[in-house]
């Protein structure tokens, strides 16, 4: 298959991968190619292969066959396959799970500054300083999540909503290249939810992103392009319009949504 960017820089690409398990294929097949700076969203039906795919790409898991390659700035490819889950990460691919995962008994502002990118052992840990730098760097963060309002407030007093900002604002403070995002709205009120979408579309340019969603309308609201997961493989890329007026599309997924 050729790659779906001729003419975008390529920060990641799957390429044949499989993955079975106990004799069923989770992943079939599958090829996947992730512009610089994009925000994808990929949908599909229960069992269609999503989560396993994100396991795939930050290591959890490894495929039978296939590559899943990360395209260095500078030209170097490196074959995330080969790496154990902690290498992944520290090449710049972050992810959140859908249940938000934040220090309830620290502040917000403590939150972002525990999950800066800088290199600490346990002896530079107990006598960490802040720096300017640092402090800068929390700021731009509360502000991108819109929590600076709350900097000083408890995480574990947030909504759920605000939890799953500050935990989006947690990876973004690691400086993340690859930003794979898991359910973001779900259990959100109408609310939170628009702005949710409007944190991830100002990200967009700034860190490559993966959205995996249920809720249609929210993927209306962010979506650039869509990739539809069935049995492990792509059954569909495209535009929003374009993969939801897809006949096979309504047939596996969509048209199974409407009767849930």
């Amino acid at each position: 298959m050729e790659p779906l960017y001729r003419d975008t820089d390529l920060v990641l690409s799957a390429e044949g991968v499989t993955r079975s398990f106990d004799g069923f294929k989770a992943i079939n097949d599958l090829n996947f190619y992730l512009g610089e700076g994009e925000l994808r969203t990929v949908i599909g039906p229960n069992g269609a292969g999503k989560s396993t795919f994100m396991d795939l790409i930050t290591g959890r898991t490894r495929p039978d066959e296939g590559k899943i390659v990360m395209h260095q700035k500078d030209g170097h490819d490196i074959d995330l396959t080969k790496l154990p889950e902690y290498k992944v990460n520290r090449l710049g691919i972050a992810r959140k799970f859908q249940t938000p995962s934040v220090y309830n008994d620290h502040t917000v502002f403590d939150n972002i500054l525990l999950s800066l990118n800088r290199s600490r052992g346990v002896f530079k840990g107990l006598f960490y300083k802040m720096t300017k730098e640092d402090r800068d760097e929390i700021e731009e963060v509360l502000k991108t999540i819109r929590l600076a309002d709350r900097r000083d407030e408890l995480a574990g007093y947030l909504s759920h909503g605000q939890k799953q900002w500050l935990e989006i604002g947690m990876l973004l403070a690691q400086k993340p290249r690859i930003l794979l995002v898991d359910e973001p709205a779900a259990g959100m009120s109408d609310e939170e939810t628009d702005r949710t979408g409007e944190l991830l579309l100002s990200l967009e340019g700034k860190h490559s992103i993966v959205v995996v969603e249920h809720d249609m309308e929210f993927i209306r609201q962010i979506a650039r392009k869509v990739t539809v997961l069935h049995q492990g493989h792509v059954l569909k890329d495209g535009s929003f319009d374009h993969v939801s007026k897809d006949p096979k599309v309504i047939e596996v997924y969509l048209g199974r949504q409407k009767h849930d």
